[in-house]
């Protein structure tokens, strides 16, 4: 007569796979101190030179303060100074002026570059492309004493006016309080406008030629595919020209202190000048502290709306792609 094997309990160790979870919880968990230990040097990097000199900012912002002699605490009262100042808000006025120049020529005049660019086969186009990015990678000092000399009132701008009989529009273009802001302004689209079509152009070679194809067969014109096909893949790419190009504009010091001075009068300050003003010339690190705060936040606010809105218009494209699929 056959004996019936003796029931044995079913451990976790006896369900099949059982253990695997386990491993792989350890594989896993190594994998991931494996990553940080490959971005723990960048992150060390950011904190030393980013994170920590904000926190001192901030702190700093706090006291009453000239670089020298033992600081008072203060508490918002240098924030108050700055949020109640007329000509910060002047400032800031003149930072969104920048905005069109630095910011929103840039990208359109890089968009249209990077679109003709990719449907003209011409030879040199490669030295063409590279010149167009020349200011981009110019020292902003250089930038600045070359278009000094381009709006001097017996600079080449006024001398070609000249030659095609326009003397009355003549004059000093830095000097002229109705011509300092959109002058400076000018530079910054001439600086900036090479960055963003390095970026489109990268992002246009990834984008599918059949796409292209199939528009051409349906009918669809250059300004067609590029409004339909070239425009939409590319967000990505305009959210990233966005981003830098707003951060210089909003930030901008070197241009502006290189050419104007801020001046003629405060026709082109910005609050980058007056955080250097307060600071180095006026021995108010406290108050230059709590501005530069306060820039910050304005700077991340804005970048941080127009990320916003990009995003939203492409989950609702998305939407309305998947939506004409259906």
């Amino acid at each position: 007569m056959s004996t019936a094997a003796p029931a044995r309990a079913v451990t976790g160790v006896d369900r099949p796979g059982a253990a695997a979870p386990r491993r792989g919880r350890g594989r896993l968990h190594g994998l991931q101190w494996v990553g940080l230990a490959y971005v723990a040097p960048a992150v060390a990097v950011f904190a030393v030179f980013v994170l920590y000199p904000l926190y001192r900012t901030f702190y700093t912002s706090l006291y009453d303060y000239d670089g020298l002699t033992a600081a008072t605490w203060v508490g918002l009262e240098n924030y108050r100074e700055v949020l109640t100042a007329p000509e910060l808000r002047e400032a800031l006025l003149h930072s969104l002026v920048f905005l069109v120049f630095y910011a929103a020529l840039p990208v359109v005049i890089g968009l249209a570059l990077a679109g003709l660019m990719s449907r003209i086969r011409v030879y040199g186009l490669t030295v063409f492309r590279a010149l167009l990015f020349v200011p981009q990678i110019l020292s902003s000092v250089v930038v600045a004493v070359s278009w000094r000399w381009i709006y001097d009132v017996q600079g080449p701008l006024n001398d070609l006016l000249r030659a095609v009989g326009l003397d009355q529009l003549t004059r000093g273009w830095l000097g002229d309080f109705s011509t300092a802001l959109p002058a400076v302004g000018v530079i910054g689209t001439w600086v900036e406008y090479g960055l963003c079509m390095v970026l489109f152009l990268a992002g246009i070679a990834t984008i599918d030629r059949e796409q292209y194809e199939a528009a051409r067969l349906d009918g669809a014109g250059p300004i067609r595919e590029f409004v339909s096909i070239t425009l939409p893949a590319l967000r990505p790419q305009v959210s990233v020209a966005l981003v830098l190009t707003i951060t210089f504009a909003l930030r901008n010091f070197d241009l502006v202190w290189n050419t104007t001075r801020g001046g003629p009068g405060t026709s082109t300050t910005v609050p980058s000048v007056f955080v250097y003003q307060d600071a180095f010339q006026n021995r108010e690190v406290g108050l230059a502290s709590a501005l530069a705060i306060v820039l910050t936040v304005v700077i991340l606010v804005v970048v941080g709306l127009v990320l916003a809105a990009l995003r939203e218009r492409g989950t609702g494209a998305r939407a309305a792609r998947g939506g004409a699929r259906a």
